[in-house]
């Protein structure tokens, strides 16, 4: 990491997403996308990419296929993940480019089949994923989509966020079983849960996120008076 993307001496643990966001963006680096789960910032250089969810069940799972499968040159080069304040997930990795959707397709083939050029990648891929099942309330499946492969900027191909919880689900039983939410996911994990983008959804409905922070406060509370 060159000296003009630097950040972790400006960051603390303290601190929400949204400041972290701010910081990034007064050291130089530029939003370069928004998701359902997280927004992505580019570094001074453009060697580097932050990506940062408000809360991100798979966060863990996805830096750890990162590191345990460097070897193979095939995810992207893990840079720091974090736990932000109030459960909060910022993860800085190399910056990737998108590739045409028929090279994503036929590399997400290739794992789907345990190809030999991928065959320890996709052991890697089962086993974090395996993990994450067996760990994780509302764990969803492999995402297979075309767009999660990449391109580093050394020509490799790359394979990126292919683990996720299980959102309309999980998010369904913040509406209508919020006290199973908060015994799932205590307070200082799930704070920001309902400040997602979802920017490929076409986010919140008008008071949904509202509603559903009242109705997780209050099952908070039954849940401490149980206590």
């Amino acid at each position: 990491m060159g000296p003009d993307d630097a950040f972790d001496e400006h960051l603390t643990a303290r601190m929400p997403w949204t400041e972290v966001v701010g910081v990034l963006e007064r050291l130089g680096w530029t939003p370069c996308g928004t998701g359902d789960w997280a927004y992505a910032l580019r570094s001074p250089s453009g060697a580097l990419a932050a990506r940062i969810s408000p809360f991100d069940p798979a966060g863990a799972y996805s830096a750890a296929l990162y590191r345990e499968a460097a070897h193979t040159r095939q995810v992207p080069a893990l840079v720091d993940r974090r736990v932000l304040d109030g459960g909060a997930d910022l993860t800085v990795m190399e910056y990737l480019a998108p590739v045409p959707e028929d090279e994503g397709i036929a590399f997400q083939r290739s794992i789907t089949r345990r190809e030999p050029e991928v065959a320890t990648l996709a052991a890697h891929i089962a086993d974090v994923h395996a993990r994450g099942a067996h760990e994780q309330p509302w764990w969803g499946p492999l995402d297979d989509n075309p767009a999660n492969v990449m391109r580093g900027a050394d020509g490799r191909l790359v394979v990126a966020d292919l683990f996720y919880a299980d959102g309309p689900a999980l998010f369904r039983a913040v509406r209508d079983d919020p006290y199973r939410i908060v015994r799932d996911y205590p307070e200082h994990l799930r704070r920001h849960m309902t400040e997602l983008p979802l920017a490929s959804s076409g986010g919140w409905a008008d008071g949904d996120a509202e509603r559903m922070r009242a109705g997780l406060a209050a099952a908070d509370a039954r849940l401490r008076g149980r206590g």
